[in-house]
Formats: structure tokens, sequence, C-alpha cells
């Protein structure tokens, strides 16, 4: 019997989901949304059974297996915890919550419901970063620092389609999990001494628009990233400085001390695209093999951690 799914959202990850989850050969039951003519619109697209702004209604359905939450990030955690009292297994866009609190309260809560809890962290899926991340794992590459940036151009509440969106989204708790979570996965590590600036709030957003996060491991590794919202260049690369060689990310092409490792652009592939896919079918498999997911709702607990203390350190109080 194929999966029978739910999708919280119709915004930009929302479609991307519905794309993967359409070729997959899962069931798309019942889409919910905020304004019911573009739930609608959405739900016809893409050819979900049924379409609701009612979320209750769309869980207490029996016939739905799973859900995933694709809306706006202050929403996970109350509708991720209504999906697995619902009795469905979940996947969370990141970050799971908006709190370490409410992360480690939905872990225990999949946990004692018996239900995969899976968070869409799916940088840990760009095909040449995974292949690093195993030569790092099996102890042939020991890095010393690792340099990330990502930045892009938001001073409107515009997603990356251009659709303006009812939501603000969150530099520290969004791209900054991304970011941290990659770099806390790729070392292999759980726990690090965290140091950070934030800038003030920007008066158009209501957001700091730029911060910098040094992490630093028990093992002495270093870790520097950067991140804004007033890059008027799309970013995002890394730079892993190792003991036996030293290799440069940018956006989906990795380039070593002999040249070019990797470069989906030259193959006409898009880094993304390849990581959502495998994230999303890995989610499928441990769905249907009965085990646990490759990225737990625990797993992402970590980078929730690095990420309160720097809100609670760093960001700047307002008033």
């Amino acid at each position: 019997m194929s999966l029978r799914l739910c999708m919280i959202g119709y915004g930009a990850i929302a479609r991307v989901h519905a794309e993967i989850m359409k070729a997959e050969g899962v069931v798309l039951h019942t889409v919910v949304g905020r304004l019911p003519e573009e739930t609608a619109r959405f739900a016809e697209e893409f050819g979900f059974r049924h379409h609701t702004t009612d979320l209750d209604d769309a869980l207490a359905q029996d016939d739905v297996d799973a859900v995933i939450v694709a809306s706006p990030n202050a929403l996970h955690y109350d509708q991720a915890r209504r999906a697995l009292l619902a009795g469905k297994h979940v996947l969370v866009e990141i970050p799971l919550a908006m709190s370490y609190a409410e992360g480690a309260e939905l872990v225990d809560l999949a946990e004692r419901q018996q239900r995969l809890l899976t968070v869409a962290h799916s940088q840990r899926f760009i095909p040449s970063l995974a292949a690093l991340r195993r030569r790092v794992a099996e102890g042939t590459l020991r890095v010393y620092h690792v340099m990330g940036r990502f930045g892009i151009f938001r001073r409107e509440n515009v997603g990356w389609t251009g659709r303006r969106r009812s939501w603000t989204d969150n530099l520290l708790w969004h791209h900054g999990c991304h970011l941290v979570d990659f770099s806390l996965w790729f070392l292999g590590v759980e726990r690090v001494a965290v140091h950070g600036q934030v800038a003030r709030p920007d008066p158009r957003t209501g957001i700091p628009m730029d911060l910098d996060l040094q992490l630093r491991t028990p093992a002495d590794q270093l870790v520097a990233l950067s991140l804004s919202y007033h890059a008027h260049l799309r970013l995002h690369d890394y730079l892993f400085v190792g003991e036996e060689e030293t290799f440069f990310f940018d956006r989906g092409v990795l380039v070593g001390p002999g040249g070019v490792v990797d470069d989906t652009r030259a193959r006409g592939e898009d880094y993304d695209r390849l990581s959502w896919e495998a994230q999303d079918r890995e989610f499928l498999a441990a769905l249907r093999e009965g085990r646990p997911p490759a990225v737990s709702g625990r797993d992402a607990l970590p980078a929730l951690a690095v990420l309160q203390e720097v809100q609670d350190r760093f960001v700047p109080k307002v008033g």
C-alpha cells in the first residue's frame, strides 16, 4: 500500500516536497493551508485528494499515515506536536522548533508515541559533502577548521521564488540552523563552546540581518560561520582546512588541492534539489523499513542547543 501524506503549507518548500513525493509514488492525500483559495489551487496543481484550512480535521483522518510540516518557522512546534499526538509520522522543515525546550519536548513526544520524527536538515544530504564527511568519520581527513558563509538579499518579506509572504524569516533559527547543524554533523560532535555577535534588529524586517558565530569543539577544532540577509551576492560556501587536504565548497562545486572534485552545475544538476530528493527518500525508506531515520528529531537537538545559547547570550534585547 502506498504511503498517504498530509502536507501542511503551500509555499516554496512545500512545492518541492510535493513534487518529490508525487514522483516517489506517495499518495498526496490532504494539503492544509491558511488561505482557502491558495490551498485549493495548490491541491489542484499537485493532485491532492483533499484540501482544508482546518489542521485538526486533516489530522483526524485515519487514512493519513504521515505529515510534512512545511509551514512558517514559528508554527513548526505546535503543528508537529499536534500531528504526533494524532499518531502520524512527521517530517518537519527546519527548525524543528524555535527553542531548545520545545524541540526536546517534540523528541520525547515522538518516542512516547512510537512515531518517526524527522527533521529536514538537507545539507547533510549534499552528495559531495556527505562523501567528505565519511572521510572525516573514517579518520582519513582530520579537520582543524570549518568556515561557512551564507548570504542572500532579503530586505523585504519575499522568499526565494519572489513570492511575498505572510511571515518573517529568521536568520538565526532558519539559515543559521542549517549551517550550525551541518558543521556539528560534519565534525561528528554534539557539544561545543559558543561565541558570537548578532546585529540589532533591522527596523524594516524586525529581525537581526547579520550574525557571526564561532564554535570550538572539545578536540580544539574551530568553526566560523557568517550569515547575512543584506548580501547582494548569493553565498553558500564552506572551507574545510584539514591535516591531509583542504577543500572549498561553493554552491555545488567542491574543489580540492588537485582541482575540481565534484561539480553539479557542470552536470546540469542543482545541489539543493539533489539533497532534497535524498532527504525525502530517506524519510520514506525509514518508514517502509521500520527503522530510525538518518536525521531524527534527537539528532537535531545539538544544533538547537547552540542556537538557544546564541539567542540567550548574543541577540540584542529590544526595548
